[in-house]
């Protein structure tokens, strides 16, 4: 997002005119810091916010200014920024390239099975199966952002892809950016929960899928070979009891996993991953509506500190505590950041919430040596 600046602009008492209709105005001074021009407005609303804000955004865009209403303790501030948000075209072509070439990837990656000697052996069909199902899920994840923000009004760029071919899945995932600010935390809700949403659907009947194909084997690990065994997740776990009839591993037998159970796996860690609670991460998203911004700057810092003491049970954590900390304090502004969510949405945040629990790995993947 970037705001395109105007050099020159009416007097400051159009602005407190037009504030003033919908706020008693307390006091009214140039924003510090911020660019020129800007104004930092406080008072109270004689309305609720979202209809305050409805009132002054049009008014103030002919003015030449942007409106961003802001909770300050106990007063609200009006924010006048200079110029608008300045929306940009996604470079389709290159979302198609690097999801041509996050298919090659994937496909890559998942055909490799271990052969009764220890070796490897590539089959193209499995490949393709677990090409087809890894990305049916990680695109009905970002398709859910996209046409959610897209019915909300808020512009977004096209999903983009991340190949990987000497990566675990073959992909780093993918993901689509925010060109403009969501409107409220209604609307910041609503795109952030619709990506897991829609990627649990796919995800949930792609590994039941893939365990029904799967086989229970002996767990046995010959002399000098080491064994990659995925994590459980509470959600995973159940799935595995309902569909085996019992909690694996256990009894010295795992399931060995067919390339589409994998991939469902994939997806529901994927999933936990993106809703941790914290940063720019779709439950930090969630989290900062549900509770705001000053508890959830604290959120990811605790989140940071709890990864890093995870970090000795899986040296990735290491890796996204650093992620949390460093670009955590960043995130995507609000049109209106008073009005706080409806019943409605404060369940469906819980309710997201209650997905986290339930499909995050603590530990995703464990070597296992004789």
């Amino acid at each position: 997002m970037q705001i395109e600046f105007k050099e020159s602009f009416p007097g400051d008492h159009y602005v407190r005119n037009v504030a003033a209709e919908v706020m008693q105005i307390d006091d009214m001074q140039p924003l510090q810091p911020g660019p020129p021009g800007a104004l930092r407005i406080r008072g109270q609303l004689r309305y609720d916010a979202q209809t305050a804000y409805d009132y002054l955004a049009p008014r103030l865009r002919k003015l030449g200014y942007t409106a961003l209403l802001r909770q300050e303790r106990d007063s609200v501030a009006l924010l006048a920024m200079p110029g608008s948000i300045a929306v940009r075209d996604s470079p389709l072509w290159l979302a198609v390239l690097l999801f041509v070439l996050t298919v090659a990837s994937t496909t890559f990656v998942g055909g490799w099975m271990p052969d009764t000697d220890g070796t490897a052996q590539y089959s193209l069909g499995l490949g393709l199966a677990f090409s087809a199902a890894l990305l049916s899920i990680l695109l009905a994840h970002e398709l859910g952002h996209f046409l959610m923000a897209r019915r909300l009004g808020v512009a977004v760029s096209y999903p983009f892809f991340i190949p990987m071919p000497f990566f675990l899945l073959g992909t780093m995932g993918a993901f689509i950016s925010m060109k403009e600010p969501p409107p409220h935390r209604n609307g910041l809700l609503s795109i952030a929960i619709a990506g897991p949403i829609a990627g649990l659907v796919v995800a949930i009947p792609m590994l039941i899928l893939g365990l029904l194909l799967s086989e229970v084997k002996p767990l046995v690990i010959e002399p000098g070979q080491q064994l990659l065994m995925e994590g459980n997740s509470l959600l995973y776990a159940a799935i595995k009891i309902a569909v085996f009839g019992r909690f694996l591993p256990s009894g010295g037998e795992d399931v060995l996993l067919h390339p589409v159970a994998f991939a469902g796996w994939a997806g529901l860690l994927v999933t936990g991953l993106n809703l941790i609670p914290a940063g720019q991460l779709d439950g930090g998203h969630i989290f900062f509506a549900l509770f705001g911004p000053q508890v959830a700057r604290i959120a990811t810092w605790v989140i940071g500190l709890a990864l890093v003491a995870m970090g000795f049970l899986w040296g990735g954590w290491f890796i996204w505590a650093l992620l949390i900390v460093l670009f955590g304090q960043q995130r995507a502004p609000l049109l209106n950041e008073v009005t706080p969510l409806d019943t409605r949405m404060r369940l469906l945040a819980v309710a997201g919430l209650i997905i986290f629990v339930l499909v995050f790995v603590p530990r995703p993947l464990m070597l296992m040596t004789p």
